[in-house]
């Protein structure tokens, strides 16, 4: 599939992604500066840097990032504030330490919780942090993910040390979620090889920093 990808097909795929905590207000600029000339879908940023002036592109921003131990009610005001000051998606982070537990209502109510607070208009995107779960922790928070309401399930925040993005995982989350939900792979995806791989595994969008790179190879 990924072969027949033309530039343009990746790019309106792509989430143009800076969210270093050492970044700037001029560094979000230039960001939304660099989206533009790329093409793409989206940018995605911390929610302390809304509002942003990025008319043609979507702008996204995350919730309880990057670890996922926010309270519910903190992740929910925190998407709400960033939906408020312009953000059209969210990327939330689950509470890690309850999928590895097994605890998946406590997964469901998290996700739940930011879907409420958010309303149904904002696309909502499940970070589940894959390298650090088993596959059923996989496909029990892709199941809980759906029913609650999300639009996307997401592979990482990037941050996490046990890794990013596998085609492993975005394939054990394409057939979890059978095209019900989109598959947004993110952490780790540098190259235009790495995107396509991601791409045939299955997933729908890429969430990438070095973006130009990955679409020079197309």
């Amino acid at each position: 599939m990924s072969d027949t990808l033309t530039r343009d097909q990746v790019a309106a795929m792509v989430d143009h992604t800076l969210l270093k905590p050492e970044a700037t207000r001029a560094d979000v600029e230039a960001l939304v500066a660099e989206a533009r000339e790329l093409g793409v879908l989206a940018v995605c940023v911390s929610p302390s840097m809304l509002p942003l002036h990025a008319d043609g592109l979507v702008v996204a921003a995350v919730a309880g990032f990057p670890s996922g131990k926010h309270h519910s009610l903190v992740k929910g005001a925190e998407a709400r504030l960033a939906v408020d000051q312009g953000a059209r998606e969210v990327d939330m982070v689950i509470d890690v330490g309850a999928a590895v537990a097994g605890d998946y209502n406590s997964v469901l109510a998290d996700i739940v919780t930011v879907r409420e607070a958010v309303g149904e208009e904002t696309v909502l995107k499940v970070i589940l942090e894959t390298a650090a779960l088993t596959d059923d922790a996989i496909v029990e928070c892709c199941r809980a993910a759906e029913r609650a309401g999300a639009n996307y399930v997401k592979t990482s925040t990037g941050f996490h040390p046990a890794g990013g993005a596998s085609p492993h995982a975005v394939r054990l989350m394409a057939d979890t979620v059978g095209g019900r939900l989109g598959v947004k792979a993110s952490g780790g995806i540098r190259t235009a090889d790495a995107a396509r791989t991601m791409i045939d595994a299955g997933a729908t969008r890429l969430g990438l920093s070095g973006t130009r790179a990955v679409l020079d190879g197309f």
